[in-house]
């Protein structure tokens, strides 16, 4: 069979297996269920969650007293406490309007003292603000007093300070760390699940020995790599679905102000999607090759699973610290890199030399550990019975 003719086949059996996943009710409703969960959970972020600058904010009642107004919100901003101002006719309606909850504290300003009502007692930040207030207004009135300007004395007064950080906090951090964890967590769910999907798949064509019918006409690494890459093909699509899903809506919304950051990790975490898949998906179906019935797959693919979790686990921990010496050392290591790589690339710490040499590897780790799952598949795939275990796949 010439080269063209083996590529034809694979794509005919690479075709075949994606538009049976795709028709598949399954994964028609999990897609469905799982882009409606995104977009409603992404929308209430931004509509309960996403408008509160973090000031605090308190109402304050004055007695009769309107030029406390300005020193009262001057002195609530230099906290960062958003004051507001309500003046009230007489104490009882000072008191009133705190017992109804109308106002946090009713201040009943005097020429050299102020008297507070409360609920509950003030805290240390409110009482700051109100002696601040008190103090401020009491100072200005005794320079108009003595004839002075108060404004003259503060402008005279006033020093500008100006603040250079040698190591400034990323104000994008807080977006970088969702963005990071996120496209692990899913990376993980979409490695794990399509690579059992093979592994199920190679068991469920043995035991039915529908394998047998079709190695009649097409080769065992045909076939093989077929089933990969359609199934590989129906990740991708789903996983761009649940990525464009959720950064359209995350944009639009105003949950994700980082518009290049959210594309360039959407794009990275598709390509990390496919070599992440490759190297576990020749695993898997070698492991599903050892066995005939599906109870049994769990006995040889329980260590791939295992390895996948601690890549998960490892990327949890990895992400309070991007750029960490764990997430870097880890992330040139195949295939770690599958979800380190994409979390550092998130968080802005990859550099474009890592990234090119991560991938390399990853790929060059791949490839060799293709040609050792072929092998495996070959040799096992048509016996049936017992489980085949790895050692006598692999001395034939």
């Amino acid at each position: 069979m010439t080269a063209p003719n083996r590529w034809r086949t694979v794509a005919l059996i690479a075709r075949r297996e994606f538009l049976v996943q795709v028709r598949a009710k399954s994964f028609l409703i999990s897609t469905g269920v799982v882009l409606a969960a995104l977009v409603a959970g992404i929308a209430g972020i931004a509509a309960f969650g996403g408008g509160d600058d973090g000031a605090r904010r308190s109402t304050v009642a004055v007695l009769r007293d309107e030029t406390l107004t300005p020193w009262l919100t001057s002195s609530g901003a230099a906290v960062g406490i958003e004051v507001s101002v309500a003046v009230v006719p007489d104490v009882a309606a000072a008191r009133g309007a705190v017992e109804d909850g109308t106002v946090e504290a009713a201040l009943i300003p005097g020429a050299d003292r102020g008297v507070v009502f409360t609920e509950s007692g003030l805290d240390d930040e409110l009482r700051a603000v109100l002696v601040a207030a008190l103090a401020g207004r009491a100072q200005e009135r005794a320079l108009l007093d003595r004839d002075v300007d108060p404004a003259l004395l503060r402008a005279a007064a006033a020093v500008q300070l100006v603040e250079e950080a040698t190591d400034p906090p990323d104000p994008a951090a807080g977006e970088r760390a969702v963005l990071s964890m996120s496209v692990a967590f899913v990376l993980y769910l979409q490695i794990l699940l399509f690579g059992v999907y093979v592994a199920m798949g190679v068991v469920e064509e043995k035991s039915s020995r529908v394998v047998e019918v079709l190695l009649a006409t097409v080769r065992p690494l045909q076939l093989l790599w077929g089933k990969i890459i359609g199934l590989g093909v129906a990740g991708l699509l789903q996983l761009t679905l649940y990525g464009v899903a959720a950064v359209g809506t995350a944009l639009a919304t105003g949950v994700l102000t980082l518009t290049g950051t959210a594309l360039g990790t959407l794009a990275g975490a598709l390509g990390w999607f496919v070599l992440g898949f490759l190297f576990f998906a020749v695993l898997y179906a070698a492991a599903g090759s050892l066995v005939s019935r599906q109870e049994d797959v769990n006995s040889t693919t329980t260590p791939l699973t295992v390895l996948i979790v601690a890549m998960f686990g490892t990327a949890s921990v990895a992400v309070r610290d991007p750029d960490g010496t764990l997430s870097a050392i880890l992330s040139w290591v195949p295939p770690f890199s599958a979800i380190l790589m994409p979390l550092r690339i998130a968080a802005g710490v990859a550099t474009p030399a890592q990234i090119a040499g991560t991938v390399l590897l990853m790929v060059a780790v791949t490839a060799g550990l293709s040609l050792l799952a072929a092998r495996v598949y070959e040799r096992s795939v048509l016996r049936t019975g017992a489980t085949v275990s790895w050692r006598q796949a692999l001395r034939g």
